[in-house]
């Protein structure tokens, strides 16, 4: 036997698609390799009181504003050593992977044919269309609905076909909170989830003590 049988499993992160009605799992997107950093950004949401002229420091409106920033690789090359086994990458180079990723911004082309059609019978109100809902997963406590608020792709190295064979895509998300969705909104649900496993966690930490501050009491 070769090999390290104790070795910890690799966790993938990535984004699922799930139908925010039904909770039903559309899509899983897996991350070919995980980002080496992930810059995230807090905006917390104070209360302004315009009575009062001043802000009330102590008070706040809803959860912080969250953004997350991640770089995903993307890299066909090892696929292409197994060409049997890897048909998609024989193809298209990560075009397929790409193509996972880009159409979470896209409606469908069947709902932009559907309301091509209701437009051109003269319907008066057209909803705009819904898309899956997003969930940005990274580790099992982090599971957070997300709008992707920005998406940036470079391509690097292309097969005789001009396929892509390495492609890095940037992702901005923002994290959506009860605010977005409402309390009764499977949306909202996932993130007080996601913030409950925030606020276990923080209990964890412990908590110092005034002389580690070297400080015997507060002012």
């Amino acid at each position: 036997m070769t090999g390290f049988t104790n070795s910890p499993k690799l966790i993938k992160g990535g984004i699922a698609l799930v139908d925010p009605s039904s909770g039903a799992v559309k899509r899983l997107i897996a991350f070919q390799y995980n980002p080496d950093t992930l810059t995230r950004t807090l905006q917390p949401q104070g209360v302004a009181s315009e009575s009062a002229g001043r802000s009330e420091p102590l008070r706040l409106k809803g959860p912080p504003i969250e953004t997350i920033k991640l770089d995903a690789e993307l890299d066909a090359t090892d696929q292409l050593e197994f060409p049997d086994r890897n048909p998609a990458a024989v193809a298209a180079g990560v075009g397929a992977q790409l193509a996972a990723l880009e159409t979470i911004v896209y409606p469908s082309a069947s709902s932009l044919i559907s309301n091509n059609v209701l437009a051109n019978i003269g319907t008066l109100e057209i909803l705009p269309m819904e898309a899956p809902m997003a969930l940005f997963i990274w580790s099992r406590n982090r599971v957070v609905p997300v709008r992707i608020t920005d998406f940036s792709i470079t391509e690097e190295a292309f097969d005789a076909l001009l396929n892509p064979l390495r492609a890095k895509v940037t992702l901005s998300l923002r994290v959506l909170s009860v605010d977005d969705f409402g309390f009764d909104h499977r949306g909202g649900n996932v993130y007080l989830a996601y913030q409950q496993t925030k606020e276990r966690l923080a209990a964890q930490a412990g908590s110092a003590t005034l002389n580690t501050f070297g400080i015997g009491a507060l002012p």
